[in-house]
C-alpha cells in the first residue's frame, strides 16, 4: 500500500449506471457482485412483491439466526413463491434488496439509469464488465456542495491504527487522515506512562501471541495485534530510559533519568512532549481546513493557521522568558496578537456578524485561548502516571528485598509478593495508561484535526451464487 493511500481517503467518483430494460436484473446483479457503487437512495419507495414475502417469511420462520442470513443472488431470475415457500431466506433477501434498488432507478425509454459514488479506480474494471450485458458507467462531475462518501483504505499496523480515528469520527472525504500519526502517538504516550522494560516484554509477547491468533477464542482481537506490540516495545525502551525492569531491581541501568528522583525533569519532558504533538495536530488541522474551505478559511480557522499563531507564540514568549530574549518575547507577542486577531475574525464571520457575533466570537475565543494551555498541561499526565507505575513498582520491589533479607524462611513469600505485585502494577496500570493515552488522542489532538464529520462509503454488495452453491432451506 503507498504512504498515500494511507494519507487520505480513497478518491471517488460520482457516477451514472446505464442499463437496458431487458438487462436490467442482469446488470444490477453484476453491480451488486461487485460491491463498489453505493446508490443515491430515496425515502418512500413502496415495498414490491419480493420485499413483502422475505419480510413475512421471515416472521413465519421466527428463526433470528436464519433472518440474519446474508443475502444472495441467484444468476437468473428466481421464483420468488418457489424461494418464499423453501424459506430460503438469503436468496429471498438478495431478491428484495434487488428489488428496491430497481425501483429507484429513473427510466427513459428503453434505458434504466442510476445515480452513485464508486471509488475512481473501480469505474474502469466495473464498465469493463457490464459491457457485455449491455450496461455502461459514465462518470459524472462533482456536484457542488455535495460530500462524496469516505473510503478508508489500510491494511497491516496503519489498518488497526485506523479504527481508532473510526471510532473517534469518520474522517471527511476533504481531510488528511491522521491514522499513522494517530497510532505512533498513542503508542508513544503508552509507553511513557508504562514504562518497564519487564511489563513491556510481557505486553510485547501478548501482541505477537494474538498476532498468532492465539488463544484461538481471541482471534477476533488479531487486529489489534499492532496496538499491543507497539506498546509493549514503547513500554520496554522507556523501561531502558528509567531503569525499570519490574521495578527498580538493577536488571537494567538507568540510561535516561530514574523517574522517581527526577520527578520534575520528567513533568517537563512530558509537557514538552505533549506540546510537540499538539503542534503536529496543528499542522494537520491546518492542511484540513485549506482543504475543506480554500485558504481563507485556513488562515481564521483556530484549529489552522490562527490557531497556530496563537500557540506559537505563546511558545515564544515563554521560551524567550526563559532565556531572558527580549526578542523572542516581543516577537512572540506579536505573533500571537495576530493570532488572536484572526482567529476573531474567523469566529465573527462564523457567528454571523452583528453584536451579537461580536459576543459570540469573543467567547468563544476566549474559551480557545484557555485550552491552549490546559491541553498542553494536560499532557503533565504522561509524567503523572509514568511516576505512579514507577512508585508502585519501587513499593513491591522495597517489600520483596525486605522480605527476602529475613533469611530462606521467607523466600517464598518474598517471591509471592513480587509475583503479585507485579500483577496488579501490570493490569492496574495498563489499564490507566490505556484510557489515558486514548483521552489524549481524542480530547487534545483529535479536537484540532477534525471540526467536521465525513460519511463513511457504504457500497451495495450482494454476491452471486455460483452453480456449485446449493442453496437450502434454514430447517
Amino acid at each position: 500500500m503507498r504512504w498515500r493511500d494511507a494519507l487520505e481517503p480513497t478518491r471517488m467518483q460520482r457516477v451514472a449506471l446505464v442499463a437496458p430494460q431487458g438487462e436490467l436484473r442482469r446488470v444490477l446483479a453484476a453491480v451488486a457482485d461487485a460491491g463498489v457503487v453505493e446508490f443515491e437512495r430515496f425515502e418512500g419507495t413502496e415495498p414490491g412483491p419480493a420485499t413483502e414475502a422475505w419480510q413475512r417469511a421471515g416472521r413465519e420462520l421466527r428463526d433470528p439466526d436464519a433472518s440474519a442470513m446474508s443475502p444472495a443472488l441467484a444468476p437468473d431470475a428466481p421464483d420468488v413463491g418457489a424461494l418464499a415457500r423453501d424459506h430460503r431466506l438469503a436468496e429471498l433477501g438478495g431478491e428484495a434488496q434487488l428489488e428496491q434498488v430497481s425501483a429507484e432507478a429513473v427510466h427513459r425509454g428503453a434505458v434504466a439509469a442510476f445515480a452513485g459514488w464508486s471509488p475512481a479506480a473501480a469505474v474502469n474494471p466495473l464498465a469493463d464488465r457490464l459491457r457485455p450485458l449491455g450496461g455502461a458507467v459514465v462518470a459524472l462531475p462533482m456536484p457542488r456542495g455535495v460530500e462524496p462518501p469516505t473510503l478508508v483504505v489500510g491494511g497491516g499496523a496503519t489498518g488497526a491504527f485506523q479504527r481508532l480515528v473510526d471510532t473517534y469520527a469518520t474522517v471527511p472525504y476533504a481531510d488528511l487522515n491522521p491514522s499513522v500519526f494517530a497510532g505512533l502517538a498513542y503508542v508513544v504516550m503508552f509507553g511513557m506512562m508504562f514504562g518497564d522494560v519487564g511489563h513491556g516484554l510481557l505486553l510485547l509477547a501478548a501482541g505477537l501471541a494474538l498476532w498468532g491468533r492465539r488463544p484461538a477464542r481471541l482471534a477476533r482481537f488479531r487486529w489489534a495485534a499492532p496496538f499491543v506490540v507497539g506498546a509493549g516495545l514503547a513500554s520496554a525502551a522507556f523501561g531502558l530510559a528509567y531503569g525499570d525492569a519490574f521495578g527498580p531491581t538493577g536488571l537494567v541501568p538507568v540510561l535516561w533519568l530514574a523517574p522517581l528522583d527526577h520527578a520534575t525533569t520528567l513533568l517537563a519532558v512530558a509537557v514538552a512532549a505533549g506540546a510537540g504533538l499538539l503542534a503536529v495536530s496543528y499542522g494537520f488541522g491546518t492542511v484540513n481546513r485549506w482543504r475543506e474551505g480554500g485558504a481563507a478559511h485556513a488562515l481564521v480557522a483556530v484549529s489552522g493557521v490562527a490557531g497556530v499563531g496563537m500557540y506559537a507564540g505563546v511558545a515564544l514568549v515563554g521560551l524567550g522568558w526563559y532565556r531572558h530574549v527580549v526578542g523572542l518575547e516581543v516577537g512572540g507577542g506579536a505573533l500571537a496578537l495576530g493570532g488572536l486577531v484572526l482567529g476573531f475574525l474567523g469566529l465573527y464571520v462564523e457567528a454571523g456578524g452583528r453584536a451579537s457575533g461580536v459576543m459570540q466570537a469573543g467567547v468563544e475565543l476566549f474559551d480557545a485561548v484557555v485550552r491552549l494551555g490546559t491541553n498542553t498541561v494536560s499532557f503533565a499526565r504522561l509524567a503523572a502516571f509514568g511516576l505512579t507505575h514507577a512508585a508502585l513498582g519501587s513499593v513491591v520491589w522495597s517489600g520483596t528485598s525486605g522480605l527476602w533479607r529475613r533469611g530462606p524462611a521467607l523466600w517464598v513469600v518474598a517471591a509471592l509478593l513480587f509475583v503479585a505485585g507485579n500483577a496488579v502494577a501490570f493490569l492496574l496500570e495498563g489499564l490507566v495508561a490505556g484510557v489515558q493515552a486514548l483521552r489524549l488522542e481524542y480530547y487534545e489532538l483529535f479536537s484540532r484535526v477534525f471540526t467536521t464529520e465525513g460519511r463513511t462509503f457504504r457500497p451495495w454488495h450482494v454476491p452471486i451464487l455460483t452453480s456449485k452453491e446449493e442453496p437450502c432451506s434454514p430447517g
